[in-house]
């Protein structure tokens, strides 16, 4: 079954001229239902007739909301339901600066690294364009946003999946999102969190994008990074941070670090020294992660004193760094917990 939330408005003309008969000017008030997340039977000023024909070929939504939890802190991590049964997860985050969505790009992932749920399991198929915009469509009339006023101001895209290895169908949910006839969400406001898949971060230059870029980097050498990080097996640091440098000449973005801190892997005086030395001259900022807890695997996060303490020598030496701030864990919907998800009996998240 096709889903209208796979397609841009011009598309979603050509679908209702060529395909159904109907005037042009019904595309306009379809892609705001499309946008508003409206059920086929909430969509009362299109006549019924050319209703009930879509529904024969297309489905109203791509995902429903399966179960929601709520964090202590007040994250939302969300449960979504696809039109094949897959389940795949989100994360609302309330910040000082607005509402953040967390959104997943495939059910699953191939990237395999070490101290990520994502990948248990391994990949099992990409999501359209439409499946990754629908987490954030259905998520914002949840939470009683609207195209005028959004209840969502920020998306990541840092949920389950690599998104450059979905290269075409996440860069159409950009447009998707950022245009200016749907939610209108601005690249400035969208993050995209990448393993380092080098080629595909020159091609999102080159295109034109300018989302903000954020490398999953945790390791500074390459022996290190191949232990935790299988991709890292392909493409070198000597390629990745090159990439990571045009990606900001191109587009003027400065490149965000994603560094998990790994107890006994990652976090001594050579690390913060070889850091340094990468990052020299270079704009960017290294957002220092505390290790989730994620129970199928065997790596170990550090201490808050060992943070601060490896933080401080990140900035001695000149080095842009901060630690995140961990939101939902107690839910499983902080960083590296997102995963393929199935429920059992109606209320198991297994």
């Amino acid at each position: 079954m096709n889903r209208l939330a796979d397609y841009d408005l011009e598309e979603i003309k050509q679908i209702v001229t060529a395909q159904f008969g109907q005037p042009a000017y019904r595309a306009k008030q379809l892609y705001a239902h499309i946008t508003r997340f409206n059920d086929y039977d909430e969509m009362s000023d299109l006549p019924r007739a050319f209703r009930d024909a879509l529904k024969v070929d297309y489905d109203a939504h791509a995902l429903k909301i399966e179960k929601k939890f709520v964090s202590v802190d007040g994250t939302v991590k969300y449960l979504y339901r696809l039109g094949d049964g897959n389940v795949i997860e989100g994360a609302l985050m309330t910040q000082s600066y607005g509402n953040t969505l967390c959104v997943s790009t495939q059910v699953g992932c191939r990237m395999g690294c070490a101290f990520c749920a994502s990948g248990i399991g391994g990949l099992v198929r990409n999501l359209t364009a439409g499946e990754i915009l629908s987490q954030v469509l259905c998520v914002n009339r949840d939470q009683g946003g609207s195209v005028e006023k959004r209840a969502i101001t920020n998306v990541v895209l840092m949920g389950s999946g690599e998104p450059l290895d979905n290269y075409d169908e996440v860069t159409k949910f950009i447009r998707l999102l950022s245009n200016k006839d749907g939610l209108n969400i601005s690249e400035r406001n969208i993050s995209l969190s990448t393993c380092g898949l080098v080629d595909k971060v020159y091609r999102l230059a080159d295109e034109g994008y300018g989302v903000t870029l954020t490398f999953s980097l945790h390791a500074s050498n390459d022996e290190s990074r191949r232990e935790v990080m299988p991709i890292a097996k392909k493409y070198s640091l000597s390629e990745l941070i090159p990439s990571a440098k045009y990606y900001f000449e191109k587009t003027g973005r400065r490149v965000i670090f994603e560094y998990t801190m790994i107890k006994g892997v990652n976090m001594n005086h050579f690390d913060a020294k070889r850091l340094s030395e990468l990052l020299k001259g270079f704009p960017a900022h290294v957002n220092l992660i505390m290790l989730n807890p994620v129970k199928e695997k065997n790596v170990k996060g550090c201490t808050k004193e060992e943070a601060d303490r490896f933080m401080k020598k990140l900035n001695e030496m000149g080095v842009s760094a901060t630690i995140r701030k961990s939101k939902g864990a107690d839910v499983g919907g902080a960083c590296g917990q997102l995963r393929r998800s199935y429920i059992a009996d109606g209320n198991k998240d297994e």
